[in-house]
Parts: structure tokens; sequence; C-alpha cells
């Protein structure tokens, strides 16, 4: 039901682990890059094997998306965790507000 409304695993995993576990966000952040990097490599390896990847959209893209977290990085270890939550609260509420107005601009 969630992912039907855009919010994947990996966002399920971060609310899981900060609101249940009582993880510290940027720890939180850190489990979930551990879960994605190596699905996200074999994803890359199938799509490129059977040749669904056009990979002049997709390099500049990769590397501004490693630039993106590096500086990602860099941002959250220089502010504190709960500015991070609270960071990461206001931009989910901000995506579902923006899914759920354009789920009734396109019922019209």
């Amino acid at each position: 039901m969630l992912s039907a409304m855009g919010l994947g695993g990996g966002g399920i995993l971060l609310l899981y682990l900060t609101a249940v576990q009582g993880v510290a966000q940027l720890k939180a952040q850190g489990i979930n890059l551990l879960f994605f990097i190596p699905i996200g490599g074999a994803a890359l390896i199938m799509h490129t094997k059977n040749k669904l990847i056009c990979w002049k959209i997709a390099a500049p893209a990769i590397l501004c998306g490693i630039a993106g977290s590096c500086l990602g990085v860099l941002v959250s270890s220089k502010i504190g965790s709960q500015q991070l939550s609270k960071l990461f609260a206001v931009f989910l509420m901000f995506i579902s507000a923006k899914e759920l107005i354009a789920s009734f601009k396109h019922k019209n």
C-alpha cells in the first residue's frame, strides 16, 4: 500500500529504524545505504546485461548522484541527528503533499 503511494522500501526502513527501533537518523541512513548498494548494483548489472540502460543519460546521472551523496554526507555530519530527523520529516511531508496534489490533478 505504501509503495503504491510513492514511499519505497528505503523510506519504510528509515521510518521503522528511527520511530520503532530508536536508531539515530544518521545511523539509520547508513544502514539503509548498506541495503541499497548491493541491490542497486545487482539491478545495474541485470539491466546492463539486458541492454536496458542508455549510458549517455545514465553516466551523468550516476556522477551527479555520487557527488550529491558525498555532499549529503558532509552536510549531515555537520548537523545533529535531531535536525536531520526533522529535515527528513519535512522532506517526507513535502513529497507526500506533492504526490497527493498530483494524484488529484491526474483524476480530472
